[in-house]
């Protein structure tokens, strides 16, 4: 069977992030690039802050090839050290900031960087007792960025403010730089003057993504200036609605996530659009942005959208009206709360799919009427696709597709797909197929009749007991509607006999009741019986990636550590 392309791509190969910001400031000088909470920066005035900032890194030893740690939450700052960096030929290293001091030190280490980037409140991370290890820490004071009366209030001598300055800085040990005294000492010409090093090529790394990648060892994806522009130039062909120099983006997905990088600080300026930019993803906030600035598009997951509803709804039926187009990826997108969202804002909400080695969007749903909820939708622009048996795979590295309808794995080529993981050959090799198709790691079907790609599960996820197939998934699909359920995780157990049994983990209503004979009475009839779950555990959450999505694999590592001794 060919590999499924579903329209040609249309992209300048020798593009670079450089020239969409240099591009965006030369347009729409004016044009506010970024607001943040009330404070706005034009794109003209965005292009001296980023050659400002290129002239502080280069003196601070970057060169062209260099790495550079960043560890920011979404801010001004973030978005003017990301060109930066990347202006210069250099490696944006992205770190989340809320993640585990040993992991973002483990990574530190993988990579490399000498210079950091960091939040006041991350620097202990790197920077523990203020050793800094030979680095360049520069540290980050998120007020700076914020409007000047809000700066005012939050000095004043008031419990209040004291609280929320606490949740917004921290003191900065001695050996640790400061990002905004580096700024003002780099340029006084306000950055006309640019660093003598030569700017990126297409094929230089523009950035470096953690991930658990689809072997759950932790790694880091290189993602190239043409990877990044491939997904950008693919953005703009899937969405040919939207109006360069005139949307308004929410930036409510973090920035060091491959999601949130690529639909706000690439794609955004791509399109010229004002980027309404959030520390965190709070409803009370992004309701208040709305008022301020109507957001037209927005990127987000399924819980971001049925809670803005929800609340918008309650309080004022029309404030989402002018949202025209949105995002949803991460997980499937409930039918329900893509009808209520579609409702609320007379506008469109769709799915997509990728991952982080994919820069990361590969496949989406239609912005139309072909739509359909709760599939991943159809190839993006010059995406091929095939669907394999995995395990014919594990032994034939050209195995034959699957027929449509049946599941095998998803496989994927295209030019925003990465060239392996940094520093591990064998880790790569797992996942690069000759030719350069990608093993994605997930189990789907495509529709015979019109060639739409519907997710079963993770392959790493598939639980097989007794020879039979359980999608966990399609389980915990039918679990979620059981009246007292808020939440589901179904995992596989080891088991003597049948090799693995699935096992619901549950989150329960306040004062709901719900055992093992209730939960198979109720999935009677809705899936096979060799998927029934054999044991049920009541969890008071569900331990969830930064973007929601639930994280079955240390719900399993919880429910083996808590299970009595054989």
């Amino acid at each position: 069977m060919e590999p499924r392309v579903q329209t040609p791509l249309t992209v300048d190969p020798s593009t670079t992030t450089t020239a969409l910001l240099t591009e965006a400031a030369r347009r729409w000088p004016d044009r506010v690039a970024v607001d943040f909470l009330g404070a706005t920066t034009t794109y003209g005035e965005l292009a001296d802050q980023v050659a400002t900032a290129a002239a502080a890194l280069h003196d601070a030893g970057v060169r062209h090839g260099d790495r550079v740690g960043v560890i920011l939450p979404n801010c001004p700052q973030h978005v003017v050290a990301f060109y930066a960096i990347t202006s210069l030929g250099a490696t944006v290293a992205e770190h989340n900031p809320l993640a585990a001091p040993e992991e973002v030190r483990a990574q530190l280490d993988l990579h490399g960087a000498r210079v950091v980037v960091a939040w006041e409140k991350s620097v202990e991370t790197v920077a523990p007792g203020g050793r800094t290890e030979g680095r360049t820490v520069l540290a980050v004071d998120l007020t700076a960025a914020l409007p000047w009366r809000t700066r005012t209030l939050l000095r004043l001598p008031l419990r209040a403010a004291r609280a929320q300055r606490d949740k917004l800085r921290s003191a900065v040990p001695d050996g640790v730089g400061s990002w905004e005294r580096s700024l003002a000492a780099a340029s006084p010409t306000s950055g006309a003057e640019a660093p003598h090093t030569p700017g990126p090529g297409p094929d230089d790394v523009a950035v470096l993504l953690p991930t658990g990648g689809t072997t759950g060892t932790p790694k880091l994806v290189p993602l190239t200036h043409a990877n990044l522009m491939a997904n950008v130039a693919q953005g703009r062909q899937w969405v040919p609605g939207l109006r360069e120099g005139e949307e308004t983006f929410g930036a409510v997905l973090p920035f060091f996530h491959a999601f949130g990088m690529t639909l706000c600080l690439t794609f955004a300026v791509a399109m010229g659009a004002t980027q309404v930019v959030l520390p965190t993803f709070d409803v009370d906030m992004v309701l208040a942005a709305m008022r301020r600035r109507p957001l037209t598009f927005l990127a987000g997951v399924p819980p971001m959208f049925d809670r803005l509803e929800a609340v918008a709804s309650a309080k004022d039926p029309h404030l989402l009206h002018p949202l025209r187009y949105a995002i949803s990826g991460a997980m499937a997108l409930d039918p329900e709360v893509a009808r209520r969202w579609e409702a609320a804002t007379d506008g469109l909400v769709i799915e997509g799919y990728g991952m982080t080695e994919c820069s990361p969007i590969t496949l989406g749903n239609p912005f139309g009427p072909g739509r359909r909820p709760s599939t991943l939708g159809l190839p993006f622009p010059g995406t091929a696709i095939r669907i394999v048996d995995p395990e014919a795979l594990a032994t034939d590295a050209e195995a034959p597709d699957v027929a449509d309808g049946e599941v095998g794995e998803l496989l994927v080529h295209g030019p925003q797909v990465f060239s392996g993981y940094l520093d591990a050959p064998e880790e790569t090799a797992e996942v690069l197929l000759p030719g350069g198709w990608l093993r994605t790691g997930d189990l789907v079907r495509r529709d015979p009749e019109d060639g739409f790609v519907a997710l079963a599960d993770r392959r790493k996820e598939l639980i097989i007991s007794g020879g039979f197939n359980v999608y966990p998934s399609q389980v915990e699909d039918a679990v979620r509607g059981m009246p007292g359920v808020l939440d589901v995780a179904v995992v596989g157990m080891p088991d003597t006999s049948l090799g693995e049994h699935a096992v619901a983990a549950l989150v329960l209503e306040p004062g709901a009741a719900v055992d093992l004979d209730a939960v198979r009475a109720w999935l009677h009839g809705k899936v096979s019986r060799y998927a029934l779950p054999r044991a049920v555990h009541v969890l008071e959450e569900l331990p969830r990636s930064q973007l929601g999505k639930v994280l079955r694999r240390r719900v399993r590592e919880r429910l083996l550590r808590d299970r009595p001794e054989a």
